[in-house]
């Protein structure tokens, strides 16, 4: 499922958003709100290999790395730079 609007695959390296949204029907993804990508976690977008995937998040003090075809099932609003 293709979710529209912004969401952790669209975030910039740098940009913060805070999650919104989760489209939990994928097993995978399910696994992933485990480890804490859950509605109202504040994620950062640390980086991203060659060719954009995976992708590396920061959230509680932690990285974690995601490919984007699973980054899409996580809607964000962007937090605003010195928030």
């Amino acid at each position: 499922m293709e979710i529209n609007g912004n969401t952790l695959a669209t975030l910039k390296r740098g940009q913060k958003g805070i999650i919104q949204f989760v489209d939990a029907v994928d097993p995978q993804v399910q696994r992933l709100m485990v480890l804490g990508l859950v509605e109202g976690a504040e994620v950062e977008h640390a980086s991203s290999a060659i060719g954009g995937d995976p992708m590396e998040f920061r959230l509680f003090g932690c990285g974690i790395s995601l490919r984007q075809e699973h980054a899409k099932y996580f809607k964000v609003s962007p937090v605003a730079a010195g928030d």
